[in-house]
């Protein structure tokens, strides 16, 4: 009577992942070495285990952000372009997080009228009042309509920092445009709270992991928060994540078939307990 009912449930199954845009600081104070041999260097390594693990189908992407952000891949399949562009990630001044955001989301959505450039120049521009309005370009209005956080299963933004944004637009903002498109950020900080000091120029700082700004992007975006402090814990990160990507896809599903399934098993063990009562199936 169940299966003839038809029943659905919601289930959890393997989404079908197309394209993943890495997002990668490389602002100085990833040169700490709270994280061996120092941030850098273990999430670059972290990546290209990330990458090697990847479906050969998925297309990965790069983007690296300091005081602004570019694309150091576009998204490819080819394995060995990318990790050439992880091997040429030099160092520079600033952070913009939210640059790294917006141009990773413009990446992964060509045809969305998204312009990161157009949004980074009014960023670091005198302030201008908020209209309320989507951050695309005007004249677009089929591309304005908000969808429901992560709903875009197809593709996902992987940010990988220190959490410390010092230039740019804002980072919050950035993951809102993210979520209004559907698309998750899955944040993972690399470093430790206390920190480390740095010197250069006859100067020192102490650089800590911000982990308050990275979740905060994660809960908007519905995406996931990961911590890493050290090379090995990073590494794990990264395999952990590549399998929370690929496994995420809920949705509604007939289950006639399980209940089907069921009631065989269940006129089975009446058939078996009546043989053993009464030398019987019937």
């Amino acid at each position: 009577l169940l299966a003839l009912a038809r029943p659905q449930a919601v289930l959890l199954l393997p989404s079908r992942l197309d394209t993943v845009m890495l997002a990668i600081d490389t602002s100085g104070s990833m040169r700490a070495t709270d994280v061996l041999p120092s941030r850098l260097e273990a999430a670059q390594a972290a990546v290209r285990t990330f990458i090697e693990e990847q479906p050969v189908q998925v297309k990965v992407g790069i983007v690296t952000l300091s005081g602004t952000a570019s694309v150091a891949q576009a998204p490819t399949t080819q394995r060995d372009e990318l990790f050439r562009a992880i091997e040429n990630m030099p160092l520079q001044r600033g952070s913009a997080l939210g640059s790294g955001i917006v141009v990773a989301l413009a990446n992964l959505l060509p045809g969305s009228g998204i312009d990161p450039e157009k949004i980074i120049l009014e960023a670091d521009g005198p302030p201008k009042p908020d209209t309320g309005r989507a951050l695309v370009a005007p004249g677009d209005a089929s591309n304005q309509v908000k969808l429901t956080p992560g709903a875009n299963k197809s593709m996902a933004i992987v940010l990988i920092t220190d959490g410390q944004s010092n230039i740019g637009p804002d980072v919050l903002k950035m993951a809102q445009l993210a979520a209004d498109h559907g698309v998750r950020v899955y944040t993972v900080g690399v470093g430790t709270p206390e920190g480390v000091v740095l010197r250069a120029q006859g100067m020192s700082m102490r650089v800590r992991l911000d982990e308050t700004v990275l979740k905060k992007v994660a809960e908007i975006t519905e995406g996931n928060y990961y911590r890493a402090s050290d090379a090995q814990q990073l590494l794990e990160v990264y395999r952990q994540l590549g399998t929370t990507i690929r496994l995420e896809k809920h949705q509604l599903t007939e289950v006639t078939a399980v209940m089907l399934a069921l009631a065989m098993l269940l006129v089975l063990c009446g058939s078996l307990i009546n043989l053993r009562r009464h030398a019987r199936v019937l």
